[in-house]
């Protein structure tokens, strides 16, 4: 029998001691006594940056420590999205808004600063969102068919508005033209507001704008709705009726996710996917997001990757096929 003396097991006690201590640091460092930013990479105000307020509000409730809103704008998402694949530290304190733009603008530029198939770990779908294509109210159409006739009797003579090349008003238009067989001249604004006004005035003849950006004047007969990009009717607007009644197969949506910097310890991505799954499932987060026009989703990991490797096949060969470049 071994004897042990009293000296080597108050040794062994402060050891198994230490352990102890270093393992429950360990599982509580995260996100406990750190401050979280959650980038979004598009300025203050618009769609992409109310997801990003949401989940930060939401996120600093669940986890009580600090969640803070970092407004990353440019380069059509490019500058925010860099700012989290490539500078920020691979340890969970950056969140990425991920717009639809990290499906698309790969195939837009010619140069990218990062990779987003391999330097973003893309962890939750948190909400899809309809377009809604609307006339100017003059014009002489009055359904999804009659446009699509119309501008097959006068192929070129109307213009569409968009809020920028490769947005996702932008492409619901191009695929549109491409499933419809028409042709419609692309004018492309910078941002939405504009390009409304101008619908709105009568400069340009068509939009597929953002549910929220224009449901007020489709309601107030400001501009003359003819049909929703989602395949099924919105929850929160079911007096439009989907494109792809008309266009069989048609569907497109925005939307928002969540994703982190390649290279994050797996445990902490996943503390993040799960709290923001039970985020998206509180009654105050759909309540929100359902005044946005936007359907709550609050996806695992591999369900949103496998959207986004989806979307990327989809828009890829839409924007190689038309050429489509940034201006």
């Amino acid at each position: 029998m071994t004897h042990i003396s009293r000296r080597t097991f108050s040794a062994g006690l402060a050891t198994a001691g230490v352990g102890l201590a270093t393992s429950a640091r360990a599982q509580t460092a995260y996100p406990a006594g750190l401050t979280i930013k959650v980038v979004v990479p598009y300025p203050p105000g618009g769609a992409t940056d109310i997801v990003g307020r949401m989940m930060a509000d939401r996120l600093a409730a669940k986890w009580k420590t600090t969640v803070l809103v970092d407004n990353v704008p440019g380069a059509g998402a490019n500058i925010g999205m860099t700012r989290v694949a490539t500078q920020s530290p691979a340890d969970g304190t950056s969140i990425l808004i991920v717009p639809p733009n990290v499906t698309t603008n790969p195939f837009l530029y010619e140069k990218m600063a990062f990779d987003a198939e391999k330097d973003i770990s893309f962890l939750n779908h948190v909400i899809t969102q309809p377009n809604l294509l609307c006339v100017r109210k003059d014009l002489a159409v009055n359904s999804v068919a009659e446009l699509i006739a119309y501008c097959k009797a006068n192929p070129g003579k109307l213009n569409y508005a968009s809020s920028g090349v490769g947005t996702t008003i932008h492409l619901s238009a191009e695929l549109f033209k491409a499933m419809a067989g028409v042709e419609i001249n692309h004018i492309p604004y910078k941002g939405s507001p504009q390009a409304v006004s101008d619908l709105l005035g009568g400069q340009v003849d068509l939009m597929f704008d953002n549910l929220p950006s224009i449901f007020p004047h489709a309601k107030s007969g400001a501009v003359k709705p003819l049909g929703i990009t989602t395949a099924t009717r919105s929850p929160t607007a079911p007096e439009y009726v989907p494109i792809a009644d008309t266009v069989p197969g048609y569907n497109v949506a925005s939307w928002f996710g969540t994703g982190v910097r390649t290279g994050t310890p797996q445990p902490i991505q996943d503390f993040i996917e799960t709290s923001i799954m039970e985020a998206c499932q509180e009654a105050v987060t759909k309540e929100r997001f359902g005044g946005l026009h936007a359907v709550t989703i609050g996806s695992d990991k591999a369900t949103f990757r496998a959207f986004v490797a989806a979307e990327r096949a989809r828009w890829g060969k839409l924007i190689t096929d038309l050429k489509i470049k940034p201006e």
